[in-house]
């Protein structure tokens, strides 16, 4: 171990978390001791289960000691011989080791109080960098369609991806959002044609809203779903003229009306002047109201950031041609299907012309891939679509791979769509399906109205926002009206979204407002009630004190005493944040940081509890005591900030 190293605790890859840097330690101890076992031993740190022993341990021994044919002891005394520990922890010996062979490891209060002040002064843990020093990512997100009113089903991929997508930004990475909207297609078709018909009879309004656009939707879907079905029974089995002659009239009206529908969609993709209009006075009204429904929940997510399927159109009958030409796709039975290794069912890329002819979305999602790799020089992209479509990214991905679509260019060929031999020699973009399950009713069904209908995102926030002002009516009966439908405002939609973030992304979850309202336990107004507590201990201070006592000058100066179990406990925790961030990017699971925040609220309401702040014995006290305030305060507010809530000073 190198003296820089030994005389600074944060010195081996600059890490703040005791755990990361007894790791590093204790292998590099093992490797010296028994080289045998290779680099990539794991020294097996834990948090001691009895503090009387020490803070830490190293379980290595037992395992080591099977591999190795030795007793777990003497495995552990020839690691204990040769680690250093630095003024991180106190010095092991023989002594240290307990039972068949656990290292127990006590750190130097000092050692922690510097890791804290040189993470405070290191920008949380998390150096700055400039936007786009780590790379590009894309995080598709939303996934709202023309002419419908967003629902519940749209909350999860538009907060998991919102809140993806800052946390990569705080690590340096230019994130390009793609608010994946279906605007395009037969379906819109058959909607802009409905208006255009309403609109000549003079039956649609000046002023529609989205809600009109959703019952003309319907309407025309109804009106081009042709019985056929119905009609060939009625022919073969009852035989009842006036039966049959009423389907016949049912089929042929909506063979007609899917004939216009067919038609429409031809204008629009001849780019006819008026049909344009009519679509895009749909995708204005549309967005409009998704946008704000985005604004309302927080979520970075802006009309640049909108990425229509109708923004590929052109592109499809170019990537069909390509994937054909290179033998990358094959026609099978009249259709256009890519063979993915590993999966049974090929990846259909365009319909038989008896079925239409019609691209599907594997088609759009193939020339999405291709832009965001070969245009954008995305590392990453990142899906935060329903794990129902598992199969289908799966086979989406495993086809650009194939295709070479998902190679990331030379800087100078940046923006060239052309596929060259030279392009597979290139590194892919990670293709990256972080799916999500589904938001259930306390009932176990999806979550739906009494009526069977999904429920609007729209109405969910204001129900949630309705109880959250009832509650802080009660608790802070002061608050005047504005200030009050404010903070219910922010309580509200903290509570939807980290009732959704806190649990494991992969799996569903039961959507309750009374449990994610709640002030105490893992949920979003216990966080902010946390952080709204911390800010009035400055409150309170700056009154008591005076301004001096709490300026940023003061508190830079001060020097953080780690002496009550609570002030220790409170400091490791807080030293796990950068971890815990990288974590988040990594597996893409906001759910560490939600389950990190909790256990920062719960150390800190220990040592608030044990600890006087403003009360404090004497001046250093209190001036350290504030400066572990500042610092939990800053790791609250920012990791809040990351999941996407607003942040409070009163509640």
């Amino acid at each position: 171990m190198s003296s820089a190293s030994a005389s600074n605790p944060a010195a081996a890859g600059d890490s703040f978390d005791p755990v990361a840097i007894l790791a590093e330690r204790f292998r590099a101890a093992i490797v010296a001791a028994f080289p045998q076992v290779g680099a990539e031993v794991d020294p097996l740190i834990a948090a001691s289960r009895n503090p009387q022993f020490g803070d830490f341990q190293s379980n290595a021994a037992m395992g080591l000691g099977k591999a190795l044919g030795m007793p777990p002891r003497e495995v552990a005394k020839g690691i204990v011989a040769r680690v250093d520990l630095g003024d991180l922890a106190e010095p092991v010996t023989e002594a240290s080791i307990a039972g068949p062979g656990f290292i127990n490891v006590r750190l130097r209060p000092e050692a922690l109080a510097g890791l804290l002040m040189r993470m405070e002064r290191g920008e949380l843990g998390l150096p700055r960098k400039k936007e786009g020093e780590a790379g590009t990512v894309v995080v598709d997100l939303g996934g709202v369609n023309l002419a419908k009113q967003m629902h519940v089903g749209h909350l999860r991929s538009i907060i998991i991806g919102d809140a993806l997508a800052r946390t990569l930004e705080r690590l340096g990475y230019k994130v390009i959002r793609q608010n994946h909207v279906g605007d395009w297609g037969l379906p819109i078709a058959m909607v802009t044609h409905k208006l255009m018909e309403e609109e000549a009879a003079g039956r649609a309004s000046g002023q529609l809203s989205l809600d009109d656009l959703e019952r003309l939707y319907r309407k025309a879907q109804a009106e081009c779903a042709a019985d056929t079905r119905g009609l060939a029974a009625a022919r073969k089995w009852w035989g009842h003229p006036k039966l049959v002659a009423e389907l016949e009239e049912q089929v042929a009206g909506a063979e007609e009306s899917l004939a216009e529908a067919k038609a429409t969609l031809l204008a629009l993709q001849t780019g006819d002047a008026k049909t344009v209009a009519v679509w895009k006075r749909i995708s204005d009204i549309t967005m409009a109201e998704c946008l704000a429904t985005c604004e309302r929940l927080h979520a970075n997510i802006t009309e640049e950031h909108s990425a229509g399927e109708s923004s590929y159109a052109a592109e499809l009958p170019e990537l069909v041609e390509d994937l054909l030409r290179r033998g990358v796709a094959e026609i099978d039975d009249g259709a256009v299907v890519v063979r993915v290794e590993g999966i049974e069912e090929p990846c259909l890329i365009r319909r038989s012309e008896r079925s239409g002819g019609g691209y599907l979305y594997a088609t759009t999602d193939l020339a999405a891939i291709r832009r965001r790799a070969r245009v954008f020089g995305a590392r990453r992209v990142v899906y935060c679509v329903d794990a129902r479509q598992s199969l289908h990214f799966r086979q989406v991905f495993g086809a650009a791979a194939k295709a070479g679509y998902d190679r990331i260019p030379t800087p100078e060929r940046l923006g060239d769509l052309r596929i060259t031999d030279a392009d597979y020699s290139r590194p892919q973009a990670s293709l990256e399906h972080a799916a999500f399950g589904m938001v259930l009713g306390e009932d176990g069904r999806p979550y739906k109205t009494r009526s069977g209908e999904n429920v609007k995102l729209s109405a969910l926030i204001d129900e949630a926002v309705e109880r959250a002002e009832r509650a802080v009516a009660e608790r802070n009966p002061d608050l005047g009206e504005a200030e009050r439908r404010a903070v219910a405002e922010a309580i509200g939609v903290a509570a939807i979204k980290y009732a959704d973030l806190s649990n494991d992304r992969a799996r569903d979850y039961v959507f309750s407002f009374d449990r994610m309202l709640a002030f105490e336990g893992n949920t979003g107004p216990y966080l902010l009630y946390a952080l709204v507590r911390i800010r009035s201990i400055f409150r309170t201070a700056a009154e008591r004190l005076g301004a001096e006592a709490v300026a940023e000058r003061t508190l830079d100066e001060a020097e953080i005493r780690i002496g009550a179990p609570e002030e220790k406990a409170l400091a490791l925790t807080l030293l796990r944040y950068p971890g815990a961030v990288r974590s988040v990017a990594a597996a893409l699971e906001p759910h560490r940081l939600c389950q990190y925040l909790y256990d920062l609220a719960g150390a800190f309401s220990a040592f608030f509890t044990n600890c006087h702040v403003v009360g404090a014995p004497d001046e250093a006290t209190r001036a350290s005591r504030l400066r572990l305030c500042r610092l939990t305060e800053r790791v609250l507010a920012e990791g809040l900030t990351l999941l996407g809530i607003r942040l409070l000073e009163r509640m």
